[in-house]
């Protein structure tokens, strides 16, 4: 029985070890010791700080687990309800376009209802949002002051409106918004 001869390329692919890694190196902490980082955690974690040099998948990993971890269920409520109310908007203009647009009205009600919604909706986000605003400091935070509205009676921080108010005034202003609507399809 003769054997067959071996080329190179496949005597170098099964001389070689399947799985030849090397450990990572080893660095200095601020206390000057050394620690050298596990190989199982391969992943960030979400506390963990982005590099520069940082894959935008890592960024978007980053920023999905940081907006899951510090964001209120309510306003996470309002989002799954904007991005609804972008598909619906989507979905009602492939239909214009593939369809035709013949009762323009209809369509032209039923586009400004999702867009005006998920406007109304990004307002009452903003207003009930418990994060202050990005430009804030920590000493304008503390020195706002509560008082109470004399017209209303309702205990309001400093020009902030409060969530029951900022509430009534989405519902006030959706029953306007569907009532335009509906009187605008004919």
């Amino acid at each position: 029985m003769a054997k067959k001869p071996v080329s190179s390329s496949a005597a170098a692919k099964t001389s070689t070890p399947v799985a030849a890694s090397k450990p990572p190196p080893a660095s200095r902490t601020a206390s000057g010791s050394v620690s050298t980082p596990s190989t199982t955690a391969a992943r960030p974690t979400p506390q963990s700080s982005l590099s520069p040099r940082s894959s935008p998948q890592e960024i978007i990993v980053h920023v999905w687990n940081r907006y899951l971890q510090d964001t209120p269920s309510r306003t996470m409520l309002l989002d799954v309800f904007m991005a609804w109310l972008v598909v619906v908007g989507g979905i009602q203009f492939v239909y214009c376009v593939v369809a035709g647009n013949y009762p323009f009205n209809a369509f032209l009600s039923g586009f400004s209802a999702a867009v005006g919604q998920f406007v109304l909706t990004a307002s009452l986000r903003m207003q009930t949002s418990e994060r202050p605003p990005p430009g804030a400091s920590s000493a304008a935070r503390k020195t706002t002051s509560k008082t109470v509205d004399a017209v209303s009676g309702e205990m309001v921080e400093s020009g902030k409106v409060s969530t029951e108010r900022a509430f009534a005034d989405y519902v006030f202003g959706s029953l306007i918004l569907h009532g335009f609507c509906v009187n605008f399809i004919n």
